[in-house]
């Protein structure tokens, strides 16, 4: 007998009445230390390989839904975004204006800065220096950016030397950073600072560019093959306005892991718990922001890689709309999920980065059609109100689909305080398809990248992967055009069920992540990690935001009860990073638990 034929019916009749969430397991083995060596081995071989990885396939009914399944929706390659309402209570950027204008312009919609509040005390809760406060000290002479950079410079090789290596930057040159600490000291001493982020210190990471460092992407040999001519969009717009920029931030390598670990230069660790992962792929810079080193880093987000780890440590992590910052001079530039987003500590430093770096590239503005970018104003007296006027959509059958219930607990509890206090309403939502979503996910940034990595393989360059890469490789060399046009029909039916969610709400809330940041096997150090079931844990809520290219935040909100950070997601609508910034804000301002990091480094306080 023949398959089982699936049709489905077209996405504008599927009855959401009739929808039962599907709690579905992704299905392949956990395996480390020299069991996942002899496991690649064998994953390899032409004729074993192939039946492995068509057995994890099965398992996981990939070829169900990609071979099996009519689809009736034509498909859409990349995101397309019907017309968006405009936002309220904001203020409207230059696009195409100067970055040190957007970022000044983005300081006035912040609250009323109170230098008297800028110090911890015993009687206080923790809270981390923001980049007002070191431009608050520099203005008044309290320090310099050039003493700062010595804290920084000790701090960053204190992580590096440390026992096995746990390197924050595996690209890092210390006179380099005092060179542009001393021209941003100079610059001070004449009264002209470029921007309020003249001096404030920065980590890019690894997968984009930053002139003269190489972008290897965390492997050890991308470098031989490309070369660094120039900064980055993003970066060049940073370095405009004077932020120093310190180095290349370790990550999981070429951005195809959830955990961060990284055995060709050393695993970055949690700040809360050096026993435990970061979250990935962007480990370093969010390791190295949590930790208090850096103010705010940048990132790639292709399948939750700024979202994942600033949960995991306790920070926020902006993942923009597909298109909305440009994404010229990152290794994943040519992808359908990516976008270079901002990790900071507090929301305030995530408003002031992102306002440096949006714009569209001129492709984008032309495919795209992208609003125009405004932010929140959170110094007007109005943003209560707008803040009450919200609809926040919840799905609570996924919602508490969590490997631990002290996320999905800590995240209600937040959200019950949040609307008794602002007056917004939570609205049940039933989003279909989840599974889908997931599989369409996988192959869209599989096959884009095993596209983008082929030249490299031809020649051999795939053996020098760590072994969870190759792994990785292998599946996504298995799919099929056929199966990335069937992915690419799911995404249309996903985006249609999406838009018409957000007809009743205005944001989707769901835990950032179904899990808190999860031990490191010690032999995971030397030879990687492959354990899919973690992956689908800390990727639960991730997808729909990289898939359909929707704009999302995660906003620390508690601990579990062994003190590991908790983060809560708010998903937007295209385009609407001003109301996802401005829930975030409103969300931060309810925590009063707030820890200090066990591994933790006070910058500027430092003598």
């Amino acid at each position: 007998m023949g398959k089982t034929r699936i049709v489905m019916l077209p996405a504008t009749e599927v009855d959401l009445t009739t929808v039962k969430y599907d709690p579905a397991e992704i299905e392949a083995p956990h395996i480390t230390g020299l069991s996942l060596k002899f496991f690649v081995k064998l994953v390899e071989l032409p004729l074993i390989g192939s039946l492995i990885i068509g057995q994890i396939k099965k398992q996981n009914k990939m070829n169900q839904i990609l071979r099996d399944t009519l689809i009736p929706e034509p498909p859409m390659f990349r995101p397309e975004f019907p017309p968006q309402e405009p936002e309220s209570g904001v203020v409207f950027l230059k696009e195409d204006g100067k970055s040190e204008e957007r970022v000044e312009s983005a300081v006035k919609c912040l609250p009323q800065y109170d230098p008297a509040s800028n110090h911890n005390s015993a009687s206080t809760p923790f809270r981390y220096w923001k980049i007002r406060d070191y431009a608050y000290s520099y203005r008044s002479s309290l320090t310099t950016p050039s003493k700062v950079a010595e804290h920084v410079i000790t701090a960053i090789e204190e992580f590096s030397n440390k026992k096995p290596a746990t390197p924050l930057l595996i690209s890092f040159n210390p006179d380099d950073v005092r060179k542009q600490a001393a021209a941003s000291t100079q610059r001070f001493q004449e009264g002209r600072p470029l921007s309020i982020l003249d001096g404030i210190f920065i980590a890019i990471k690894d997968d984009i560019d930053l002139y003269p460092h190489p972008s290897n992407g965390a492997t050890t040999w991308l470098h031989e093959l490309r070369t660094v001519e120039k900064d980055a969009v993003s970066v060049s717009k940073l370095r405009r306005c004077g932020a120093i920029l310190v180095g290349k931030a370790n990550m999981h390598e070429l951005g195809m892991g959830t955990t961060g670990v990284n055995p060709n230069y050393g695993t970055a660790r949690n700040p809360h718990d050096l026993d435990r992962y970061t979250g990935g792929s962007s480990s370093g810079p969010v390791a190295i922001v949590a930790s208090g080193i850096c103010s705010a880093a940048l990132g790639t987000d292709g399948g939750g890689s700024i979202r994942i780890p600033s949960s995991l440590c306790g920070i926020v992590g902006l993942k923009t709309t597909y298109g909305r910052t440009d994404i010229k001079g990152a290794l994943c530039d040519g992808g359908t999920v990516e976008i270079i987003g901002p990790v900071a500590s507090n929301v305030e430093d995530i408003i002031l980065i992102y306002a440096t770096i949006l714009g569209s590239s001129p492709a984008d503005k032309i495919s795209l059609h992208p609003s125009v970018p405004c932010l929140p104003d959170l110094s007007s007296h109005e943003n209560s109100n707008v803040v009450g006027s919200l609809r926040l959509g919840k799905y609570t059958d996924w919602f508490n689909d969590v490997f631990s219930p002290d996320i999905s607990n800590t995240c209600e509890d937040i959200l019950t305080m949040f609307s008794e206090t602002h007056g917004c309403k939570v609205v049940e939502i039933v989003i279909p398809e989840l599974d889908q979503m997931r599989t369409a996910h996988v192959v869209s940034i599989g096959a884009e990248a095993a596209a983008s990595l082929s030249p490299d393989i031809q020649i051999g360059m795939d053996k020098k992967l760590t072994l969870d890469s190759r792994i990785n490789f292998a599946l996504f060399n298995s799919f099929t055009a056929a199966d990335y046009v069937a992915a690419q029909r799911l995404r249309r039916r996903i985006m249609y069920h999406h838009m018409e969610i957000f007809k009743k709400v205005d944001v989707i809330v769901t835990p950032t992540t179904g899990m808190t940041a999860p031990l490191i096997p010690k032999s995971a150090l030397d030879y990687g990690e492959s354990n899919i079931k973690v992956t689908g844990n800390l990727m639960r809520f991730i997808i729909a935001a990289n898939l359909l290219g929707l704009p999302a935040i995660s906003v620390p909100v508690g601990y579990d009860k062994q003190g590991l950070p908790i983060g809560l997601q708010i998903i937007g609508r295209p385009w609407a990073e001003a109301t996802i910034l401005r829930l975030a804000a409103a969300f931060e301002g309810l925590r009063v638990d707030t820890k200090q990091p066990a591994s933790y480094f006070d910058i500027l306080k430092e003598k």
